[in-house]
């Protein structure tokens, strides 16, 4: 990427976060059509825009519209890890809500295999699990979420995290 797109993509995104800083203060339809014009400013399969739309159609509880849109910036590839976990995150998220449970698991599980295989530190790790133990009750295997949310906690604790990783996976077994 040249200094101009550069400078142009880091404008056109400051200007989306300038977006979300207010968007507790719009309807959900203006909030759609305030990213969907800033988006409309990028080529339309812009992994960076789809992903954006996506979120303000989800933020404004229009889960159909978002899911193609979360699809179509996951598939392009170009997405970075943490756009790319947000997105899988928030696709999985959206599945649930629309009852879509097996869909909404894969989708999260590989998302955690990517989180495994980025190693350390990878993008959004606890949260993809969190929102997988959402699904987990959404499926009604409740004792696998609790197990898998204790043992997401367990080393943001200041005592015990031996203790609580090692409880929450005698619930089961391993979880991912």
């Amino acid at each position: 990427m040249d200094d101009l797109t550069h400078d142009a993509f880091a404008d056109w995104a400051t200007r989306i976060a300038s977006v979300w800083k207010i968007a507790d203060s719009l309807t959900p339809q203006e909030l759609v059509r305030t990213v969907d014009a800033l988006a409309s400013e990028r080529p339309g399969d812009d992994a960076f825009a789809l992903f954006e739309r996506a979120c303000a159609r989800d933020t404004a509880g229009f889960e159909d519209g978002a899911e193609p849109l979360y699809r179509a910036a996951l598939a392009s590839g170009a997405l970075d890890p943490y756009r790319h976990a947000r997105a899988s995150i928030q696709l999985g998220s959206t599945l649930r809500h629309l009852g879509r449970l097996d869909e909404s698991e894969q989708l999260l599980l590989a998302q955690l295999e990517r989180c495994k295989a980025e190693g350390p530190g990878a993008a959004l790790h606890d949260e993809v699990r969190a929102v997988l133990a959402f699904t987990w009750i959404a499926q009604g295997r409740t004792l696998e979420a609790a197990a898998l949310a204790l043992e997401t906690l367990a080393p943001h604790l200041s005592r015990y995290n031996r203790s609580m990783a090692a409880n929450a996976r005698a619930l089961l077994g391993s979880t991912p």
